[in-house]
């Protein structure tokens, strides 16, 4: 049965010109994405969201709160945890204001998208409730750009808690694709008292799911998602609670995962590094069907028939754990493929 994997047919076409010298690779944009964990009685549940089916990357598939690297993500803010220098060594960037900016998204984003804020008014407390006009209003503001992260943090005498944050993965999108991400993947808690809340008009559905039961959907094809997504899923369901996982990060290998294209004769050889369930074999003739070689076995392209008549990138019934319903929130711009 096809899988989950998210798959744009005009990828072939890509890699050959740029294997041609006909297509320019472009420099990736830094972003960052934020796995949002929860306790769910002696399991563990994820944030995801679902990419409206009209975006121009990635739609209909699911993903985590995201988006790219603001420039003014440099500037200081009153800050609680790792030094932004210890940061750089982790992140592996050279200066600590990109330490510094890399992280800020990561707050910034996870409220921007999820209405969730890794800060508090001291270095041992945290917000207890992001609802309201003026969280609304503040939040409206941080996505039209009119207002920095830095200024919203120092209005509201916050300071921005980077050690409820863990490092988990980066990815760098392909060098043929039109729009490209150097993202770090992070791990963080629900804080007490806070919830997610709809925040944009990019993605139609969100839910809380374990990580186990969002890996099956995409095994099902009944999920679509991008390869770090369902990677940094599946590395997910080994840990019992969000504190595991948060005491787990620092052992992650963030060496950057690139995926590698090749051409075999006709043929389109793509892969990444260390993960071969998503190597794929593109064949060129005119009239063969696309396949895909995932974990030794021959699979469909990525944006598979629906199992047992559920649409495309539902959730299914088992998936949803303690009955959450989905609240509508927007979609990561900074999920790399």
């Amino acid at each position: 049965m096809s899988n989950g994997q998210w798959y744009p047919p005009e990828w072939p076409d890509r890699i050959r010109a740029l294997a041609a010298g006909e297509l320019t690779a472009v420099a990736p944009r830094r972003a960052a994405t934020v796995m949002l964990l929860r306790a769910a009685g002696d399991a563990t549940e994820v944030h995801m969201l679902r990419r409206r089916a009209s975006m121009a990357f990635a739609g209909g598939a699911y993903a985590y709160p995201g988006g790219g690297v603001d420039p003014r993500d440099e500037q200081p803010v009153r800050w609680a945890g790792p030094a932004p220098a210890e940061w750089a060594e982790r992140l592996g960037v050279a200066t600590e204001a990109e330490a510094r900016a890399i992280v800020c998204a990561a707050v910034r984003e996870t409220f921007e998208e999820a209405g969730v804020l890794l800060a508090g008014p001291t270095a041992d407390s945290v917000v207890d409730d992001t609802t309201g006009d003026d969280w609304e209003a503040a939040r409206a503001a941080l996505v039209a750009r009119e207002l920095s992260f830095a200024e919203f943090l120092d209005g509201r005498d916050l300071v921005l808690r980077s050690d409820l944050l863990g490092a988990w993965a980066r990815w760098i999108t392909p060098e043929f694709e039109p729009r490209r991400y150097d993202t770090w993947f992070f791990v963080a808690a629900l804080p007490t008292g806070q919830r997610a809340s709809n925040a944009s008009t990019e993605a139609d559905r969100t839910v809380w799911i374990r990580p186990a039961d969002a890996a099956a959907g995409y095994d099902r094809g009944e999920l679509l998602m991008m390869p770090p997504t369902i990677a940094t899923l599946r590395a997910l369901t080994a840990y019992g609670s969000p504190l595991a996982a948060l005491a787990a990060a620092g052992d992650q290998d963030l060496a950057p995962v690139l995926a590698r294209a090749r051409l075999d004769g006709d043929r389109v050889v793509l892969s990444w590094p260390g993960h071969d369930e998503f190597t794929k074999h593109v064949p060129g003739a005119p009239g063969e069907s696309t396949g895909a070689v995932a974990s030794g076995r021959t699979t469909g392209t990525g944006a598979a028939a629906p199992a047992s008549g559920t649409a495309p990138g539902a959730v299914p019934a088992s998936g949803a754990a303690s009955g959450t319903a989905p609240d509508a929130a927007p979609a990561s711009a900074g999920g790399a493929v």
